[in-house]
């Protein structure tokens, strides 16, 4: 096995001799499943009312955007478990032991960021077991369609997976970077469940903002999964264009690049006293 391969192993050891990781996918399943279902009520009671699939949607649109739930409010619990993942190793010293078994911190880094690409897909899979259960038990209640039969469904719900991948290094590198375990939860927390959604409300009144916020890391999230019912309940009137699902892809990769080399350079690389 190369040093690479030993250094994923020793990571994925890591992971799964905790309890963290499948505790946070539980609550993501549930998270997912209870946002998923009132998105998936909300308009299945608007369909009884209106005669129609959605606020102005079609079956296909409606179905993703009760899906796209799972990553709109759920991205927080992967970012969590990469936060986690770093502060719980600088807290402990444990990350010194790993550069004392394998030299070149690169490799470690790299192992790290390997581990946590494959358990924020994993955390996805949870999310869409427990939204999409969910959701298309309930959509089918309310008389709607849950679209599961549509290829265009699962592409978007391997999007979320892949979203919630990136997401899982973008907590990975802040938690280097802020190095206290509680003011990263803290920091996730406050983030993504307030701050930034209040700021995207904010910013649809205006086009100047609106171009910006387009740029905030949810909104890239959105952006790549292909639906949101963020976008759906701000208000906005359309006049901004929204980026292309490539380039929100490309956004929320630069995030986690950003966060990693911020770490590395201003905590990775350095003593770790």
């Amino acid at each position: 096995m190369s040093r690479y391969g030993r250094s994923v192993s020793a990571e994925t050891r890591k992971f799964t001799a905790t309890k963290t990781w499948w505790i946070l996918g539980i609550v993501l399943g549930l998270y997912a499943g209870m946002m998923t279902a009132t998105f998936a009520f909300l308009f299945g009671s608007m369909a009884d009312q209106l005669g129609e699939a959605g606020p102005g949607l079609g079956v296909q649109e409606t179905a993703d955007t009760v899906y796209s739930a799972i990553a709109t409010y759920g991205y927080v619990v992967p970012f969590l478990v990469g936060a986690l993942s770093a502060t719980g190793e600088l807290r402990h010293r444990t990350l010194a032991l790993a550069f004392i078994a394998e030299p070149s911190r690169w490799i470690v880094l790299l192992g790290k960021v390997t581990t946590l690409i494959g358990m924020g897909a994993l955390l996805g899979m949870i999310g869409i077991i427990g939204g999409v259960g969910a959701g298309a038990t309930t959509l089918a209640a309310t008389g709607g369609d849950a679209a599961l039969g549509s290829s265009d469904t699962w592409a978007l719900l391997a999007r979320i997976i892949a979203a919630m991948a990136i997401w899982a290094v973008i907590g990975f590198g802040v938690g280097v970077l802020v190095r206290n375990q509680a003011l990263a939860i803290v920091l996730a927390l406050v983030f993504t469940q307030f701050l930034e959604p209040l700021l995207r409300a904010a910013a649809s009144f205006w086009d100047w903002s609106a171009n910006v916020a387009r740029f905030l890391p949810g909104s890239a999230t959105d952006t790549l999964v292909g639906a949101s019912t963020m976008t759906l309940t701000s208000g906005s009137d359309g006049a901004v264009e929204p980026l292309s699902m490539g380039v929100g892809a490309l956004v929320l990769i630069a995030y986690a690049v950003i966060a990693v080399l911020a770490g590395w350079a201003l905590r990775w690389n350095r003593d770790l006293t």
